[in-house]
C-alpha cells in the first residue's frame, strides 16, 4: 500500500467512535523501513487549513484495521476534569 492510498483513507478511533482526519505523512523506521507511527493532523483535510495546528501521532500498534474507506484505530485518550 502506498502513502497515497492511506490519505484517502478517515482514521477513526475505535474507543469513542471519533473521528480523527485523515493521514498526512508517517513515522519510518529508517533501519528496518517500517512504519512506526501515522501522523493526522487536528480539523481540516484541507493541508491544515482551520485547525489548531496540532496533530494526533498515533503508533502503528494502535492501528487495528485498514479498510477499503477507513483505518480503524483504538487509542484511549484521558479526559481532563473540568474545573
Amino acid at each position: 500500500m502506498r502513502l497515497c492510498e492511506l490519505e484517502e483513507k478517515e482514521v477513526i478511533n475505535a474507543c469513542d467512535c471519533k473521528r480523527l482526519g485523515y493521514v498526512a505523512d508517517l513515522i519510518i523506521e529508517e533501519c528496518t523501513g517500517r512504519i512506526d507511527a501515522l501522523i493526522v493532523p487536528r480539523g481540516g483535510k484541507l493541508c491544515g487549513f482551520f485547525s489548531d495546528g496540532g496533530e494526533y501521532v498515533i503508533p502503528f500498534g494502535c492501528v487495528k484495521k485498514i479498510g477499503p474507506d477507513i483505518i480503524l484505530v483504538e487509542i484511549h485518550e484521558k479526559k481532563q476534569p473540568t474545573l
